[in-house]
């Protein structure tokens, strides 16, 4: 990474025992690219290997918390220079390719920061679309503003939705179809409902209210922490949480491989204008 490109991520620390974390590309609505997710990755590295913390708060400036996955490349690393699994053969043809790209970048970096073992709070507002989902999930706890929407239109796209398929998992079986099918986000006090967000306050109020949160939470002791995360994810991955990320994850696959051999190109082109039109639809309020 250059000295010149501005920093996607900024890190700090509000108090000995939580570290903050905040997207910082809000020019371009928090997108995702392989800069910004190894620079959260780098951050949320340091806070795990600083034990004086014990809660990690992620966040981020400007108007929406994260518009998805930006593939347009500017000012961008190689994945070669930055990748940190098993995976390569980045730059190979074909679906090899481009498996082992969302392998690396997209669903290992999130079930990585899934099973870190500090509690990490998800602090979000405006707009959560497809890949800002997957910043999110990861987290064990949600506390959004009252004008956060959550999204995931993939399926305009030809593919089956998100690489962190945590859909019918954040969601339950209907309302995830019903988010998948039509690709129109939800509400924040639909997302409350449904178990996927602890708590919904005003907008000026957020960072005071998760602040609040991540230090009633840094009072108890980071081994009684650890292992009731430890416990609850144990669970989770008992019911067959993992087994079903990877099936979804081998659909995409397939989903990806059926639009390059119809349209040359990993997804449908047309799903842009399908994105378009869902723009001026409201969030599902119920």
């Amino acid at each position: 990474m250059t000295d010149t490109t501005p920093a996607s991520i900024n890190y700090d620390k509000p108090s000995g025992r939580i570290a903050q974390i905040t997207l910082n590309r809000p020019e371009r609505a928090n997108a995702q690219n392989y800069r910004l997710l190894y620079e959260l990755n780098d951050a949320f590295d340091r806070a795990a290997a600083d034990d004086e913390v014990r809660v990690i708060v992620l966040r981020a400036e400007g108007r929406h918390f994260s518009s998805g996955h930006d593939l347009s490349g500017a000012d961008d690393v190689k994945l070669d220079e930055v990748g940190i699994s098993a995976w390569g053969g980045f730059g190979l043809p074909g679906m090899e390719g481009h498996w082992a790209r969302e392998e690396e970048a997209y669903f290992g970096l999130c079930w990585r920061w899934r099973n870190l073992p500090k509690v990490t709070i998800a602090e979000v507002h405006g707009k959560v679309i497809a890949g800002g989902l997957m910043l999110m999930w990861p987290c064990d706890l949600v506390v959004a503003s009252e004008d956060a929407t959550f999204q995931d239109p993939v399926v305009a796209f030809g593919a089956n939705g998100v690489e962190y398929f945590a859909h019918p998992w954040e969601l339950g079986i209907r309302k995830s179809k019903e988010m998948l099918f039509t690709g129109r986000a939800i509400t924040a006090r639909v997302a409350q409902q449904l178990g996927m967000v602890n708590r919904v306050v005003s907008r000026e109020r957020l960072s005071e209210e998760v602040m609040e949160l991540a230090r009633e939470i840094s009072c108890q002791p980071m081994m009684g922490l650890k292992t009731a995360k430890e416990s609850v994810n144990q669970m989770q991955d008992e019911q067959g949480f993992y087994n079903s990320l990877r099936s979804a994850m081998s659909l995409q696959q397939l989903s990806h491989a059926h639009n390059y051999i119809v349209h040359d190109l990993a997804v449908d082109p047309e799903g842009m204008d399908i994105v378009r039109n869902l723009a001026g639809k409201p969030a599902l309020e119920q």
